[in-house]
């Protein structure tokens, strides 16, 4: 009998864990926090990797996307159960209570906003908190309303570069510069890793809209410009696309990475233009997935390489 409550309270532990993973939506925020761990250590005050203070972003960052999930999943409870994307979902599925994913957002936002502050800098704390409150509040509840919400959302999508670089400098402004070395930095080299990241969700989000659009039609989400899979979309989808080129160049630009990294990155985006179009000359969910899983692999790739060809400011 012992064996058998043993093996149930490990199952009933490990269902509930699962559950916490799927609420968070982990793979996701692994994304999210993986740009703002990047971007702080691409910062160039940031000379030696501690890897102390790189788990404690990584785990603030988990914990403040976390939330941001957490409310998104329990405010769209009605809505996910009626798509099969996110049916399962603990909320939806109603093995968790809207008054726990509540409260897990709460616990995990304050916890994650007050480590940005005591481990590193008000002005990255101030900046999260800000990301997840529009996630949450904002473009939650807009992308009934209207396709302007994949605009609104690419901000707090964007914003972990922001925070992860902010955390490394606590300088905000574009217009300031960093002293590192009697080598002076615009800081506007952090602005233009914002820039990448925040272009690449219009692509990136229009895709995966295109492919699920009966299910987010259901639901009654409203993310495709013109309301539906067609050649708007496609052409908006260039268009920003087109923009991430020279967008991209800027880390070079701003001295912050090399001449490697700028053209495995304007590879990238090229690569990026030419899915768009052919999404634009197909019209159909195969191109559309094409898009959408070259945009998957274009984060690791992109910030890895600005990484891995980082200029490094010594004395």
């Amino acid at each position: 009998m012992n064996k058998s409550l043993n093996s149930s309270t490990s199952f009933s532990f490990a269902s509930k864990v699962k559950d916490y993973f799927q609420l968070i939506k982990f793979t996701l925020s692994f994304t999210v926090v993986f740009s703002c761990v990047i971007c702080y250590l691409l910062a160039p005050n940031i000379v030696d990797y501690d890897l102390r203070m790189i788990i404690l972003l990584f785990i603030a960052g988990l914990l403040i996307t976390g939330s941001a999930n957490a409310i998104n999943q329990a405010s769209e409870k009605d809505t996910d159960a009626l798509m099969r994307r996110t049916g399962k979902r603990p909320v939806a599925a109603g093995r968790m209570s809207v008054h726990e994913a509540y409260t897990f957002a709460l616990v995990a936002g304050t916890i994650g906003v007050w480590m940005m502050f005591y481990f590193f800098n008000l002005s990255s704390a101030i900046l999260s908190a800000f990301s997840l409150f529009l996630y949450a509040y904002v473009y939650t509840p807009l992308k009934k309303v209207s396709s302007v919400s994949v605009l609104v959302g690419g901000l707090p999508g964007a914003l972990p570069c922001l925070i992860g670089w902010v955390a490394a400098t606590n300088i905000f402004s574009p217009f300031a510069t960093i002293n590192v070395s009697n080598s002076t930095i615009s800081n506007g080299a952090g602005w233009a890793l914002f820039g990448m990241q925040f272009l690449w969700q219009f692509p990136h989000f229009w895709a995966i809209a295109w492919v699920a659009h009966n299910d987010y039609t259901r639901a009654g989400f409203k993310l495709l410009p013109g309301g539906a899979p067609t050649k708007v979309t496609a052409l908006q989808a260039i268009a920003y696309a087109v923009m991430m080129v020279p967008v991209g160049v800027l880390p070079y630009f701003f001295g912050i990475s090399g001449q490697v990294s700028m053209w495995i990155v304007l590879a990238a985006n090229v690569f990026i233009v030419v899915q768009c179009i052919r999404l634009y000359l197909e019209l159909n969910v195969k191109a559309a997935r094409r898009v959408m899983f070259s945009s998957y692999i274009y984060l690791p790739v992109v910030f890895l390489a600005l990484l891995a060809d980082k200029i490094t400011l010594s004395s």
